[in-house]
């Protein structure tokens, strides 16, 4: 299943929220080497603290995570402006309430090779990449910024994501890193299905509420 966790959800995601913080030590600070605020076991920095929303693949009865990302609307604190603002042009204004930051994309490689043996890396990376197509349109967004190094390029194109590269600085770990922005419309998301191959949408949707963005919590910065 994949279902956008908001403040207010989280005791009900709990075990793999906690998976999640866990995951990204793995593989942003122990994989990748990027200077990440690392917790014991967990990395989990400033943005968490503002209840942001996340988009969560796991199983039913969310028991084990395969896969996340975290989103949090440019109006507020973002990694964009605060740490990797040397990634895109000043000119470049990404501020505004239907541009939200995609940050801390990981998938858990054991345990997509445990339980899905016969899905392959790139594409369980274009599985959530659609799901997270789907809920930020599903709620309003309608441009997704992401920080990402030079190879991530190839995954989003296998997914039929459509992005502008805006630029890219080195510094902050082993690779550049480069900043894209990321269209959200009805098209992209029919374009991604089809290339997919996948014809019903991946994202659970809520069945409670009309559609709108997703809650955001900010605390002073």
């Amino acid at each position: 299943m994949y279902a956008l966790v908001q403040g207010h959800q989280y005791g009900k995601y709990e075990n793999v929220l906690e998976q999640y913080f866990r995951l990204r030590k793995t593989v942003f600070a122990d994989r990748l080497g990027w200077k990440v605020n690392v917790r014991g076991s967990h990395e989990r920095d400033f943005y968490d603290d503002l209840k942001p929303a996340y988009l969560i693949w796991c199983d039913n009865d969310r028991s084990q995570l395969y896969g996340a990302v975290r989103l949090l609307p440019t109006t507020g604190p973002t990694l964009l402006y605060d740490v990797f603002r040397a990634t895109f042009p000043h000119a470049a204004d990404l501020v505004a309430p239907g541009i939200w930051e995609g940050t801390r994309m990981c998938v858990d490689e054991e345990a997509l090779a445990r339980d899905f043996p016969h899905l392959r890396l790139d594409r369980a990376f274009c599985l959530l990449l659609l799901a997270l197509c789907e809920a930020s349109l599903e709620h309003g967004i309608d441009t997704l910024i992401s920080n990402y190094e030079p190879h991530m390029r190839r995954v989003y194109q296998k997914a039929g994501a459509e992005f502008d590269e805006l630029g890219r600085a080195v510094g902050y770990g082993k690779h550049p890193v480069c900043c894209g922005a990321f269209e959200v419309s009805s098209r992209v998301l029919s374009n991604m299905r089809e290339k997919i191959g996948i014809s019903g949408p991946l994202y659970e949707r809520p069945t409670f509420r009309r559609r709108a963005r997703p809650t955001y919590e900010a605390q002073p910065s």
